[in-house]
């Protein structure tokens, strides 16, 4: 695939893209944005959907009915701020293809190897930084 063989090269991979490559980066990138988008903006409306019909049939709710809207709520909030950063790191992943940036970990600024880009083309960090901040925070 074109993004893998684009992002492999050197410290400032998209800067030594062609014109072609970078466009078919920034496709890649775009489309997976335009996706994500779609689906946050439908879990917004189905959201939406659960809170009204939540305050409409709480009458003569007990404990168990309660707890399974509390549940749903609590699924559905996890949803749309999954979907938001997802849709957040495409955004920044293409900022970085137009700064030059992109296919570089953010961390040691080597290359991103490609079969990580392949699996996750948001990626920002190398695995070995990754794993790093990973157990940092864990």
């Amino acid at each position: 695939m074109l993004v893998n063989q684009a992002v492999i090269t050197g410290k400032s991979a998209a800067k030594g893209r062609t014109p072609e490559e970078i466009d078919q980066i920034r496709t890649t990138l775009r489309s997976r944005f335009d996706d994500l988008n779609s689906e946050y903006e439908a879990a917004v409306v189905e959201n939406h959907k659960l809170r009204l019909v939540e305050i409409g049939d709480s009458a003569g709710d007990d404990q168990a009915d309660s707890g399974s809207k509390t549940a749903e709520r609590d699924a559905a909030t996890s949803l749309l701020r999954t979907l938001l950063d997802r849709r957040t790191q495409a955004e920044h992943a293409m900022a970085r293809l137009e700064e030059g940036s992109y296919g570089n970990c953010e961390g040691c600024h080597n290359p991103i190897p490609w079969e990580r880009l392949e699996i996750f083309p948001s990626a920002t960090t190398c695995v070995n930084c990754k794993q790093n901040r990973e157990r940092r925070a864990g």
